[in-house]
């Protein structure tokens, strides 16, 4: 197990408009760096400059930097990912007089974060996508650890190298902060990334039995991602409004709850699918819609596992698991274990008033058709 050393406190989440990095430059075989102007504009265009000597940029190839523990079971994560290319791990944003090491890093001292450059072909995975993967292994409410793992080497960040991913990041992150009271992840540009020693490269692969933080489950479930949340991207709070009543609206966004037995789709069975009423990301289909005695609309299991959330809810003096929709941090209902009626046991109960349906015999009209095998 990987232990560290927490000497750091440093500060959580900080806004885009009021961050003024520092760019990095190395000289080849010197152990010191200098500091100039990190963020350049020219118009509307801005432009990050970073210091990472092993990446090459390739058309049609995205990056990012992802800090989120232990580097072993992130870049394992990443590389689950399909269309994901490379995963590469390291250390990122530090002081920028050191070139780190292993052993410099692990001492807490150096300011550098474990963290991981994921390459990704664009037109078969999005950035959202990956980034809602991320924040599903980690827990964003913790500074400077991550599991068993303890030590500002283990502080969690998004390290973006351009201006896209800057504003892809910041869409995904303010959807994230809906969901924790308490947001601890750094959001920076990349100042530097050095790649950590070669046999902390597929340690995973090289080690099956090497500690992780990120489960095994949570591997095969972004492995089996079908569900582009890119595509059904959280509207502002404004157009919402507009565009719900205000049944759905207390529902969906404030967390209320609808009648049991008086509800539109609770005895519903028409051959379909049910997406988010916020986003329209797909959640569920009438082949796992099972007959319940709850009075809401049950389902055995969602379409994409990544496309729900859980959270735990104590409210009402109730020890619960809330659902809530992945792209629109929607809320859905809770999910149970152990229901008598399921066919697996577990029972997804979801207020019908968080939910459209789409006809099967619509779907290709509505932009779903890629999804009929999971309906048929």
């Amino acid at each position: 197990m990987k232990k560290g050393i927490p000497l750091m406190v440093l500060s959580a989440a900080i806004a885009f408009a009021v961050f003024i990095p520092q760019a990095m430059t190395y000289a080849e075989g010197a152990a010191k760096t200098t500091t100039a102007s990190k963020i350049t504009k020219e118009g509307d265009r801005m432009t990050i400059a970073f210091v990472d000597e092993t990446y090459k940029s390739e058309k049609g190839t995205g990056v990012i930097y992802l800090a989120g523990g232990c580097f072993w079971g992130l870049e394992k994560l990443m590389q689950t990912i399909p269309g994901v290319v490379r995963a590469v791990s390291g250390y990122a944003n530090g002081d920028p007089s050191i070139k780190p090491t292993y052993r410099e890093v692990c001492g807490g001292r150096t300011g550098y974060r474990e963290t991981v450059r994921v390459e990704y072909r664009e037109d078969e995975v999005s950035l959202d996508a990956i980034l809602f993967a991320f924040f599903g292994a980690i827990d964003p409410t913790v500074r400077n650890r991550q599991g068993n793992d303890i030590g500002s080497q283990y502080q969690s960040g998004i390290y973006f190298a351009d201006e896209n991913s800057a504003k892809t990041v910041e869409h995904i992150v303010k959807v994230e902060k809906m969901r924790h009271k308490n947001f601890a992840v750094e959001i920076k540009p990349l100042e530097s990334f050095y790649d950590a020693e070669e046999y902390h490269q597929d340690y995973l692969d090289k080690n099956p039995g090497g500690y992780c933080h990120i489960t095994p489950a949570e591997m095969k479930m972004v492995e089996k991602m079908t569900v582009d949340p890119a595509k059904y991207r959280r509207p502002a709070d404004e157009e919402i409004k507009k565009r719900l009543s205000k049944e759905a609206y207390m529902v969906a966004v404030e967390s209320g709850t609808e009648p049991s037995f008086n509800n539109e789709y609770w005895d519903h069975m028409e051959k379909g699918i049910y997406v988010d009423i916020v986003t329209g990301e797909p959640l569920f289909s009438s082949k796992d819609k099972f007959e319940s005695p709850c009075g809401w609309p049950a389902f055995s299991k969602a379409i994409d596992p990544n496309t729900v959330v859980y959270l735990q809810d104590n409210s009402f003096g109730m020890r619960r698991i809330e659902v809530r929709s992945r792209a629109g941090n929607s809320h859905l209902g809770h999910v149970f274990h152990g229901d008598p009626h399921s066919p697996n046991g577990i029972r997804f109960c979801i207020n019908s008033l968080s939910l459209r349906f789409i006809p099967f015999g619509e779907m290709d009209k509505e932009g779903y058709g890629y999804l009929t095998r999971y309906v048929e």
